[in-house]
């Protein structure tokens, strides 16, 4: 399950597509070199057959939901444990944000909208920063689903107010369902297994799903951002009918704690508190959102970002490339104290990192091929020479996590693959999956040489220093790219590759034109991944599922397809216990990466930060995230030696 949380910035998202702003405020916690995840996992259609919601008992309203038994915060609590509820609410807090923009509606898939966007609106449950795959009421005071969770019904609060006043009723919540699925293919797909949303009561909404026994959905559901449906409906200034299926840069109406205060097309956007903002006193309120206004600066470039952050335009940055992290932070304001270096511990994620071969082109296809592509992949001496020693090659899908396999399979673990047995590599019950070690020449020339061994192997061979299949034909590789910041790496492997007889090429390209090939896996190769929560669930039949191979705007970049991997995706869903789950995703990874599927690359444990020295935070944040900035809060004595920014 990958549980969004609902007001963080992202410490540095798995990437998928170049950073822009909307996607940087979405916090995984993964301290990879990488660029932006895609908006929301898509969530898989098919399911069991349908069920019908349970009828021997009415099941009891709760205050909170967790997949990990019990939440830990009781129905009376006054605040989350991790913020101070006497924090100031004032100062200002610039972020930074990459590219543009030209929307302010963030439901469409088409055009670029605006950072922060979430910050104006609330949604049905809130995620606690100290907890794995809980949530509590926001927009919903209660909620409730039967022993099958077969459905799910949430009872909105009296007091929930739009910034106009009206209330916020179940026609909203249908509408914004209904909206979110109709204009957003990707949340289609998210929200599949939603049969219906309807209003079952005066403050009341159910949404019935397809299946029984997914115990996600109800929590899924629960993330649904609300958005006004009489405002939409309406008329603009002008009196000109809104329509909510196209990008719009009307300041739209919100029901949180800001809303917008200012809008410099493509450039900033900024947003203010809220005063009366109804919700400001609730338990997963209380203690954050402390800061007068946030804004949003935009730099369509990395190098005149990092420069303007020196120079003080804009407040904290989240250092994503190991050479700026070594090289780049040696200005004087680093010296005085005035900007603070700090690395933040990622305990909230895994994620696989890696370049990913197109597994729909036939070169690709045979399992040696990938394997010798690993053994020519120099990672000790990309590491040295690229990444001043930073990094450590990664080895699973759910890397620096309890969820990621190691050793040979054990009790549940073996019992959940010896089910599937006739479906997987018999190497995953013999051999541990390991990366080629190269950290000498020695070491390198003989990975070279298990490479052409390997090639051989799959019917190629070298003829005038070119690596040919049996048609004759040349074995070439484009690595496709939209970050600027990724040729070196790509560029790093060529003469590895070159010594094999394979022609490498890499090919820079405009986001637009990046985003529009990945969509149609019109590519070779990228440098991509995918972010892992704590609870792995149904998000993982985007990844790695057969049917999403075929889907345009999956996330199944190389285009996997397995009955192995697709029965334990449905292990991994229909977990019944934490045992059953992390056995299971332990399954799962192994057999991923027994089947060589990409070539991993690097990780890093922690997120590494620079902030101009003016704000302050709890002194123990909580478990899962640095929660920069929803419960950090503006310290007027650190500022006034900072000077700068109000």
């Amino acid at each position: 399950m990958s549980l969004r949380p609902r007001r963080l910035p992202a410490a540095l998202h798995i990437v998928a597509l170049p950073a822009t702003a909307r996607r940087r405020t979405a916090l995984l916690g993964t301290a990879l070199l990488g660029l932006a995840l895609l908006a929301p996992p898509a969530f898989a259609q098919e399911s069991p057959a349908p069920a019908a919601p349970a009828q021997e008992a009415a099941p009891q309203w709760r205050h909170g939901v967790s997949l990990m038994g019990e939440p830990k915060y009781p129905a009376d609590f006054k605040h989350f444990d991790y913020v101070n509820p006497q924090a100031p609410k004032e100062g200002l807090v610039r972020q930074s944000a990459s590219g543009t923009f030209d929307s302010l509606n963030d439901i469409i898939p088409r055009g670029t909208p605006a950072a922060g966007l979430q910050l104006i609106y609330d949604t049905l449950m809130a995620p606690a920063a100290d907890e794995v795959a809980t949530e509590y009421g926001l927009l919903a005071e209660a909620v409730r689903y039967p022993a099958d969770f077969s459905s799910v019904t949430y009872r909105l609060r009296p007091e929930a107010k739009w910034h106009d006043g009206q209330p916020v009723t179940p026609e909203d919540v249908v509408f914004s369902f209904e909206a979110l699925t109709k204009n957003n293919p990707r949340q289609a797909y998210y929200y599949s297994h939603v049969k219906s949303a309807e209003k079952t009561g005066e403050r009341e909404v159910t949404f019935t799903f397809d299946q029984a026994g997914n115990r996600e959905l109800p929590q899924i559901v629960g993330q649904l951002r609300v958005m006004p449906k009489h405002w939409w409906t309406g008329t603009d200034a002008s009196g000109k009918p809104r329509d909510i299926s196209q990008g719009t840069l009307e300041i739209p109406l919100g029901s949180g704690p800001y809303k917008v205060k200012q809008v410099i097309p493509g450039r900033s956007i900024s947003f203010e508190l809220v005063d009366s903002y109804w919700g400001r006193d609730l338990p997963v309120n209380i203690g954050t959102n402390n800061f007068r206004e946030q804004r949003y600066e935009y730099f369509r470039d990395s190098t005149v970002e990092l420069e303007a952050f020196k120079g003080d335009q804009y407040d904290f940055n989240i250092e994503t490339s190991a050479k700026d992290w070594a090289t780049a932070y040696n200005f004087p304001a680093v010296k005085d104290g005035r900007v603070v270096l700090e690395e933040f511990p990622v305990r909230n994620s895994g994620a696989m990192q890696a370049f990913i071969p197109n597994l729909r082109r036939e070169k690709f296809q045979d399992q040696k091929v990938r394997r010798a592509l690993n053994y020519a992949l120099d990672f000790d001496g990309m590491n040295r020479t690229l990444f001043f020693g930073q990094y450590k090659r990664t080895s699973s899908y759910f890397q620096n996590t309890e969820l990621a396999s190691s050793g040979l399979p054990q009790g549940k673990e073996l019992e959940i693959l010896e089910g599937v047995r006739d479906k997987i590599p018999a190497s995953v019950f013999t051999t541990p999956y390991t990366n080629p070690e190269g950290w000498s020449e020695g070491l390198r020339r003989g990975n070279l040489r298990e490479a052409a061994k390997l090639l051989r192997e799959a019917g190629y061979e070298v003829k005038d220093g070119k690596l040919l299949n049996a048609k004759g034909e040349p074995f070439t590789i484009e690595i496709l790219l939209a970050n600027p910041a990724f040729e070196r790496v790509a560029l790093f492997y060529k003469p590895s590759l070159e010594r094999l007889g394979i022609t490498l090429n890499v090919r820079q390209v405009d986001t637009s034109q990046y985003i529009n090939r990945l969509r149609a896996r019109d590519f070779d190769m990228i440098i991509s991944g995918w972010g892992q929560s704590l609870s792995p669930g149904n998000e993982q039949r985007d990844f790695w599922g057969s049917e999403a191979a075929d889907r345009e705007g999956s996330s199944n970049y190389a285009g996997i397809k397995d009955p192995g991997i697709d029965a334990l995706i449905e292990k991994v869903i229909y977990a019944k216990d934490r045992e059953e789950l992390v056995a299971a995703t332990r399954a799962l990874d192994r057999v991923l990466l027994a089947h060589e599927y990409v070539i991993p690359s690097w990780n890093y444990p922690n997120v590494r930060t620079a902030r101009w020295n003016r704000f302050a935070h709890p002194e123990k944040l909580p478990e899962y995230s640095f929660a920069f900035p929803d419960i950090w809060w503006w310290d007027a004595a650190l500022a006034a030696k900072t000077g700068g920014a109000k």
